[in-house]
């Protein structure tokens, strides 16, 4: 049996829904709408700002290439401003820090190893920045430092590494027992074959040598 008595019922039944609820309906659509709009303008916007960050990336990795550092900290130096939440800023952070090591110029490269610690949004590329600034601050002898935040360091994908720079803090410290557990300790973390292997077993056997001797 139909619910509605006639046509005219049933009509006049629609009419009554659209009045009472007609605007909440329009409203409802008009969100929608501005929500799929703007979604669509932020992947857009998001997909533009990748796209010209890229492009300063790639400034800064042909200037360092031909060794124009003053280009390259000029384009680093817009990411920074521009694109800092970009990943691009961080690879020119790494970039910068490196050639800056190779010209000798440890302080510039702590304050790029330095932005990335404090700017960086993946932990892997904190904890790579740390790691990097405890090796700089053992080629600047601020051994303390250095062995500070390898003491820090609560990462185990870098476990290995950090305990290898430990050592080597320890062999400048003039602490070769202490060396001899850090280099066994990263020994312990690697897997055979790797070719790190090699290079730890050569530093081990140095600190024995020297024990002895």
């Amino acid at each position: 049996m139909d619910i509605y008595a006639s046509d005219d019922e049933k009509g006049e039944e629609i009419k009554q829904w659209w009045r009472d609820n007609g605007r909440s309906v329009v409203v409802a659509c008009v969100v929608a709408t501005l929500a799929i709009f703007s979604g669509r303008y932020w992947l857009e916007h998001q997909n533009t700002q990748s796209q010209k960050a890229s492009q300063v990336y790639q400034q800064v990795s042909y200037a360092l290439d031909n060794e124009d550092y003053a280009t390259a900290e000029l384009a680093v130096e817009s990411l920074f401003a521009e694109f800092s939440d970009s990943p691009y800023a961080v690879f020119s952070s790494f970039d910068m820090a490196s050639k800056s090591v190779k010209n000798n110029d440890n302080a510039s490269a702590q304050t790029y190893l330095n932005w990335v610690i404090n700017h960086a949004k993946l932990s892997t590329h904190k904890e790579l920045a740390s790691l990097r600034l405890a090796q700089v601050l053992l080629l600047e002898n601020k051994l303390d430092e250095a062995l500070s935040l390898t003491k820090a360091s609560t990462s185990i994908a870098f476990s290995s590494l950090w305990s290898e720079l430990q050592g080597d803090i320890y062999i400048a410290l003039s602490k070769p027992e202490q060396a001899r557990e850090a280099y066994q300790k990263s020994l312990s973390k690697i897997n055979q074959g790797e070719p790190r292997q090699q290079i730890l077993q050569i530093k081990l056997d140095d600190v024995a040598v020297s024990k002895n001797g």
